[in-house]
């Protein structure tokens, strides 16, 4: 018999579509300083952001980890300052939209937000040096409702390498292992994104909960520092984790990576720090004027699909756009009303309905649930950990 298959926003309605990772919040603060009144994206803001509420609409997405980045330059407490009102502004956000938004602190409120009919929001901060090395920190993020932590941003942070700096300590230090054993007691997701592939290799080793990648694709299929090598892929899925594979053209496109690698040098050439976000923008678009940058398209990016369904199985699959932290996406998904033509392509491949749900949200529902699960488990063992990076590195 046949299967009946029913259109993809139709199963979208059911099983909410949930993205790893967009950067949102950091363009409001860049471009207008947090005022929703001068961007205000009940409206289309197609002009200047990938995302707006009508077109998230558009795009069936029925969670989003807003992203709470603060670039790697900023340090210490100047960080934590920067994500706290990273964090502030995705909280104004949600309460200026109530109708379309809402927040969600566990894999039980992102479900009853998206069956009340809005999009369950969460956050997600982007790099540790938000932390400042301090678990107490750390812990308080927690509390304001973050529920991820990527390791590393585009610097290695003093107790974990970074998958785009030069290694020091080969994957994490012992401090590094403190903070994700600490993740895992509160119930915050490690997020391999950005980090080395040794410290991928590390964290993996030493979560006692299973990790995500919330924006990084299939290495194997572009040699991207920023993308999971196989090995990697296998122990996620040994580990239950998931990687929500990403849109972004230097990651899903080898003819991208490959420019992305010669403007790196070429960047380096001019005393340019590739990490810095910033000076390296303003080298790529001249460097653009006379390198024209490959195109990137989906079926680059549903190759990654394909690839980690291969090694990894349909269990450890999500979706990783990282709209707004880019300036361009592949061709077919230029901004947050396109996801659900990455689900046609893949059931054009013959993916089964089951298999879209659990790849648009269910995998990840269920790594935050595995999360919420062990930590509770710890806490009736371990109370939070007074450990600091000066006691455990110094004495390594």
């Amino acid at each position: 018999m046949t299967e009946t298959r029913r259109d993809i926003t139709d199963l979208l309605r059911e099983h909410p579509l949930i993205d790893g990772h967009n950067d949102l919040p950091w363009a409001a603060r860049q471009s207008v300083r947090y005022d929703f009144d001068r961007l205000d994206v009940s409206g289309d803001t197609s002009d200047r952001t990938h995302t707006d509420i009508p077109r998230l609409r558009k795009g069936c997405v029925g969670g989003q980890f807003w992203s709470v980045f603060v670039p790697a330059s900023l340090t210490g407490d100047t960080a934590v300052s920067a994500t706290l009102e990273q964090i502030d502004a995705v909280h104004q956000l949600v309460g200026r939209y109530p109708d379309d938004l809402g927040i969600a602190r566990t894999a039980d409120e992102v479900l009853e937000v998206f069956r009340s009919g809005r999009i369950a929001s969460l956050l997600g901060a982007e790099g540790g040096h938000s932390i400042s090395s301090s678990l107490a920190t750390l812990r308080m993020m927690y509390v304001l409702g973050v529920r991820y932590l990527t390791l590393t941003h585009n610097d290695n942070v003093p107790w974990a390498d970074s998958a785009t700096d030069e290694p020091v300590l080969g994957g994490l230090s012992r401090f590094g292992v403190e903070v994700v054993r600490e993740m895992n007691r509160t119930g915050m997701l490690v997020d391999l994104s950005h980090v080395s592939a040794d410290t991928m290799r590390d964290a993996l080793a030493a979560s006692e909960a299973p990790v995500i990648f919330s924006h990084s694709s299939a290495r194997a299929v572009a040699d991207s520092p920023r993308n999971a090598p196989d090995d990697v892929l296998e122990t996620l899925r040994d580990r239950n984790g998931v990687i929500m594979a990403t849109f972004v053209p230097a990651f899903v496109s080898p003819a991208c990576a490959e420019y992305r690698r010669e403007a790196t040098e070429a960047a380096r050439a001019q005393g340019v720090k590739p990490s810095d976000l910033d000076a390296f923008e303003r080298f790529a678009q001249e460097y653009q004027r006379t390198h024209p940058m490959p195109t990137a398209t989906i079926d680059d990016v549903v190759a990654h699909f394909v690839h980690i369904r291969e090694v990894a199985g349909i269990d450890h699959i999500g979706v990783g756009g990282d709209y707004d932290g880019v300036p361009g996406l592949p061709v077919g998904l230029e901004d947050v009303s396109r996801y659900p033509a990455v689900l046609e392509a893949l059931r054009e491949r013959g993916w089964s309905d089951d298999d879209l749900a659990k790849v648009a949200g269910g995998n990840v529902l269920r790594v935050l649930r595995d999360a919420e699960a062990v930590a509770r488990d710890l806490q009736q063992t371990r109370g939070p950990s007074l450990a600091t990076i000066e006691e455990l590195d110094a004495s390594a």
